[in-house]
């Protein structure tokens, strides 16, 4: 009697919990591409951000890539990055010491950019001015400002 009354149950939850039509988080690449790069030397640091709170802050990225500069244009890819917004951020570190150096104002001495080729004038632009959507692989290209 038992027996007729928990097998239905434990088919029934079994075929619920490993159900094939469980979606998964859909997985993308996103390639950033620096150009407009005017000294072949140096490490260009790649921040992507998905986080508005925290953007542009330096060490709160969602992921960083740094990579050798040895020519005019160089490319970075973010893989298996959740659909979703997000912003990304560079700046050529082309004496390798790890800072983007600023003069006494506060502004970038070394070549810098943002997503959708933002360019500030008085602060660094928001998250939302930066943005891009992503749902596949894109790649994103940004001009260096010297």
């Amino acid at each position: 009697m038992m027996l007729k009354f928990f097998l239905p149950l434990f088919i029934l939850i079994c075929c619920t919990s490993f159900s094939p039509t469980e979606t998964k988080l859909a997985l993308c690449n996103i390639t950033v591409k620096a150009t407009g790069i005017n000294n072949a030397k140096g490490i260009m640091e790649f921040a992507l951000y998905n986080n508005s709170k925290v953007f542009p802050e330096v060490g709160k990225t969602y992921r960083l890539i740094r990579k050798k500069v040895s020519s005019k244009e160089v490319s970075v890819t973010f893989v298996n990055v959740p659909v979703g917004k997000y912003a990304a951020c560079i700046y050529h570190d082309v004496n390798s010491n790890n800072n983007c150096d600023k003069n006494f104002f506060g502004i970038p001495t070394e070549g810098y950019g943002f997503s959708n080729n933002i360019r500030p004038v008085f602060s660094a632009p928001s998250f939302e001015d930066c943005a891009i959507y992503v749902k596949a692989d894109r790649v994103v290209s940004i001009k260096l400002i010297y």
